[in-house]
């Protein structure tokens, strides 16, 4: 049997992948098994923002791997508290909780949201409003938070307490936490798996004012748009907001799965002993190696990005065959004339791997791409679109 065919036997049919097996990485390129190399413009879903094979990461993780794999949260270690540090001086925010993905850092968002709500405003003030477009994760209560029916339609009936506002809509979020008992709003600065939708300066901040004055939790979810993906270190930092929680996965992990739930003052002694938990969040390798990737976040390094992705946005607007692009930093997604799963078969074939968000194709190439990679993914875009 092929390796297909054996995927399709043994493990569950929740994926339509690529036509494609990956066998091993290095800096930005992939190779399969055939040999054939490809430039990665997916990154693992904004997941190894540093590439494959790097290898300060990689030190810092087999490093660890070799000292103390595993200790469980009974007792302390070493990785875990520097990395809880780093994340809150780099943020101003006041305490952190690991687990292990996105979905399992908007899931404690959101109990820490109700705990507060309850303790706070009193009974009954556990609804949170959320966005339509919004992606929050695919276990229950993520699900029930994520604005899009399509996500919905297999599950019902959703977790309760959670409503829909419209994006960009600033009367509608205000009329949603006067006619409810709220306590939090939890939203993306970018939609990105609502088709990579930049919500605008004025309506975050708008929002933030109204949860404000509604006396409410702001909840900003950067599984995908953190760690440098829009060229700040959380991308809630460009407009200067103030989140009283913030949800962090993907590229905090740099390949190794982690997610991380940063408080502010007002939240950040709402979870007590008992109320959660995480058997591997924060385990010692995963956070040794975040530690690594957190460490290199530097302004510098974070002004490239944004040239970067300037550089690729400019580059592809108005090209032949693009309608649109939209995005921020290296977050980005080409609206093309043809159908994105045509685009993205097409550029498979010309070496480049790239994903699709909704109608349009999907940019989350690693943050250190090098200008020319770029430029050769440029090239291939324009040749596949223009067709």
């Amino acid at each position: 049997m092929t390796a297909e065919e054996k995927d399709r036997l043994y493990i569950a049919s929740t994926y339509s992948r690529f036509p494609l097996r990956l066998v091993r990485g290095e800096g930005r390129t992939v190779y399969d098994a055939e040999g054939k190399c490809y430039l990665d413009l997916a990154s693992g879903i904004g997941v190894n923002i540093f590439g494959y094979g790097d290898k300060e990461w990689t030190a810092a993780v087999t490093g660890q791997l070799g000292a103390l794999q595993h200790a469980s949260n009974l007792y302390y270690t070493d990785p875990c508290i520097a990395l809880a540090e780093a994340l809150v001086l780099r943020t101003g925010m006041k305490k952190v909780f690991f687990c292990n993905s996105g979905a399992e850092a908007n899931e404690c968002a959101i109990k820490a949201a109700r705990k507060w709500g309850e303790e706070h405003k009193g009974e009954g003030y556990y609804n949170i409003v959320t966005l339509k477009g919004g992606f929050h994760g695919r276990t229950l209560a993520a699900l029930a938070a994520t604005g899009q029916e399509e996500y919905h339609k297999d599950f019902l009936p959703l977790t309760p307490g959670f409503i829909t506002a419209d994006p960009e809509d600033a009367d509608g979020l205000e009329n949603a936490l006067a006619e409810n008992k709220c306590a939090a709003v939890m939203l993306e600065t970018v939609q990105g798996e609502g088709g990579v939708i930049p919500l605008s300066e004025g309506y975050l901040r708008a929002a933030a004012d109204i949860a404000r004055r509604h006396d409410v939790l702001l909840i900003v979810d950067e599984v995908q748009t953190g760690m440098g993906r829009t060229g700040a270190f959380y991308s809630y930092m460009r407009f200067g907001l103030q989140p009283d929680i913030v949800t962090s996965a993907k590229g905090l992990g740099g390949g190794l799965p982690i997610g991380a739930v940063l408080f502010g003052g007002r939240t950040a002694d709402v979870l007590t002993p008992g109320t959660h938990g995480s058997t591997f969040g924060g385990n010692p390798v995963v956070t040794a190696g975040a530690l690594n990737i957190v460490s290199r976040l530097t302004p510098e390094f974070l002004a490239e990005v944004s040239r970067k992705g300037e550089k690729l946005a400019s580059a592809l607007t108005g090209a032949k065959g693009v309608k649109a692009v939209t995005g921020r930093g290296l977050m980005l997604g080409i609206l093309a004339e043809k159908p994105a799963g045509e685009v993205i078969s097409a550029l498979r074939e010309e070496g480049v791997l790239v994903i699709k968000a909704k109608d349009k194709v999907r940019l989350l190439p690693p943050l250190n791409i090098t200008d020319d990679e770029i430029d050769f993914a440029v090239r291939a875009i324009k040749k596949v679109c223009a067709q």
